[in-house]
């Protein structure tokens, strides 16, 4: 009986799909294009057609990107991106950013406060990589905090509830330290 019922209703979902399709080659098409797609050598003529009509089209467009990948575009722009790639590729960045003076400590503690109360009450709560990302600046700025008050921290080598776990006993070392990471209720800021 369960057979009988999915044969049928196999038939009559083929009907619904074939249907229209059919309606819709007799409204546009004529009676070849029909005896066409019905038939096994139509069907082969249709695929003939189709992948001509693929070919043909799409040799402009390989010439095209192959042309744009020699030569590479051109102007004024483009001399000054290439300039600028050729200046940066004998400097090592990571140098430069070590040379540079850390932010003054008042400075990273109005960011850890400002950061804490995202993580705790941001707007994307339910968005795990605006999450992800607050805590990643949190950490680092917690790195940076370290760094100044002479903390040993092992943030960036941790991950999981070892993280987290650092994470306060961090944030203990450097209230201790006198640093106020949290707000009282009040204003945000």
């Amino acid at each position: 009986m369960a057979i009988a019922h999915i044969a049928v209703l196999s038939a009559a979902l083929s009907a619904l799909l074939i249907l229209p399709c059919a309606a819709t080659i007799l409204i546009t098409g004529g009676s070849a294009d029909l005896r066409r797609l019905l038939t096994r050598h139509g069907r082969r003529e249709l695929r003939a057609e189709r992948l001509l009509e693929r070919s043909s089209s799409r040799r402009p467009v390989r010439r095209y990107r192959r042309r744009i990948i020699d030569r590479g575009p051109r102007g004024r722009a483009d001399r000054a991106h290439r300039r600028l790639d050729r200046s940066l590729r004998g400097s090592d960045q990571s140098a430069r950013l070590a040379s540079l003076r850390p932010p003054a400590i008042e400075q990273i503690a109005f960011d850890l406060r400002r950061l804490d109360h995202q993580r705790r009450t941001g707007p994307g709560m339910n968005s795990e990589v605006y999450l992800a990302a607050v805590m990643i600046a949190y950490d680092t700025r917690l790195c940076l905090a370290c760094q100044c008050l002479g903390i040993t921290e092992y943030l960036e080598k941790l991950e999981g509830v070892e993280l987290d776990l650092e994470r306060l006993r961090v944030e203990g070392l450097l209230e201790e330290a006198g640093l106020v990471l949290r707000h009282e209720a009040g204003p945000a800021f």
